[in-house]
């Protein structure tokens, strides 16, 4: 079979391009090359291309900020957390965050500053209450993804956020699942998005930081992006950018109840496995299921018609357990056993009809 006969259930890693997306980027690829930040002609209307791209993508986020273009949401999340705190700082990070604010957290703590990872409950969720009680009075920033990539629970992130300005701090919120889906939390102060995540292109995301937010650069050279991002935009990434969120802006309703049916469906035909993460406080265009027995790595190799994963495709390859699986109390064993799938718009009930057919008969074959 060719690679696009394959069942694409894996949304969570990546998105199809849009073809609204695709047709806003075909004219910066060629014909219309110019830089954005040269001062003739030609350049003020790559720029007007820039800032039409960047009102699309704010029309999603709060009001009362700036947003940076970067070159993805890992940038983002770099250019907030290592722009704002130092080494004196202290951060608190949920036990589920993604690589990018972990890793991230994990160096600044390696210059000196304090961190404290927030455990979360059996169904994935942070809980506020504990976090007040063991944070101190004075915290700098708490990081608490939206949508968790894995499991897609739905974070308290408003109220956490909360938390952080009640003790002098900043709210750092990674919306990379959620953003053009779910409502971005009004009350954080920075947040971090992508747009190959909502059917826009790869190499582009951004950072959005509320006004009176202060942020050291991590690109030094031409200072461009307001100087907090030096470096040549494409007009072609920010166009494909922008073009996807206005479609994701016009199409929130209609895909989330495409979304809201699938999810009903899977659970019909996937009843044989157990749900990792809450049920309710969840974006339903994620299922992590588990099925002790199942060998996934063996699950995936003998499945080629359907393309899933056992978790990020940020950390696949690396042989161990899922940390977000671990930190809601999953064995080795079941974490192991466990598999995510993930749809968008352009997934239809027969994928999700034809994909348990073949998924459940696998493991079956290897039960």
């Amino acid at each position: 079979m060719s690679l696009t006969d394959a069942i694409y259930l894996d949304f969570q890693a990546t998105t199809r391009l849009a073809n609204e997306a695709f047709d806003a980027m075909l004219p910066y690829l060629n014909a219309h090359f110019w830089n954005p930040h040269s001062a003739h002609r030609l350049g003020r209307a790559m720029k007007a291309v820039v800032e039409n791209a960047r009102d699309n993508v704010e029309t999603l986020l709060p009001s009362g900020g700036q947003t940076i273009f970067t070159s993805g949401a890992t940038e983002a999340i770099n250019l907030a957390i290592k722009g704002s705190m130092t080494s004196q700082s202290v951060i608190a990070v949920s036990a589920i965050e993604h690589a990018a604010v972990l890793d991230t957290a994990e160096w600044l703590a390696g210059q000196g500053a304090t961190l404290i990872v927030l455990p979360v409950t059996a169904d994935g969720l942070v809980d506020v209450a504990e976090a007040e009680r063991l944070l101190p009075e004075r915290i700098d920033l708490i990081a608490v993804m939206q949508v968790n990539n894995e499991i897609g629970t739905i974070q308290p992130v408003e109220a956490l956020a909360d938390l952080a300005h009640a003790r002098g701090g900043l709210l750092l919120c990674d919306a990379v699942q959620g953003y053009g889906r779910l409502p971005a939390p009004a009350n954080a102060d920075l947040i971090a998005v992508s747009a190959h995540k909502i059917y826009g292109p790869k190499g582009i995301g951004a950072l959005w930081v509320r006004d009176g937010v202060k942020l050291s650069p991590l690109i030094h050279g031409g200072g461009q992006e307001q100087g907090l991002r030096s470096g040549t935009l494409s007009p072609a990434l920010c166009a494909g950018f922008g073009a996807a969120a206005k479609v994701a802006r016009t199409r929130m309703e209609a895909d989330a109840a495409q979304i809201a049916a699938l999810w009903q469906l899977s659970r019909t035909h996937f009843a044989g496995w157990t749900i990792n993460g809450s049920v309710d406080a969840r974006y339903h265009g994620n299922l992590n299921i588990r099925r002790d027995g199942v060998d996934v790595a063996r699950l995936m190799s003998d499945l080629r018609e359907v393309a899933f994963s056992a978790g990020s495709a940020c950390a696949s390859g690396s042989g161990r357990p899922s940390h977000v699986l671990r930190a809601i109390g999953l064995s080795d064993a079941q974490a192991k056993s466990s598999i995510r799938l993930g749809w968008g718009r352009y997934s239809t009930e027969e994928d999700i009809i034809v994909a348990a057919r073949l998924i459940n008969g696998a493991a079956e074959e290897i039960l």
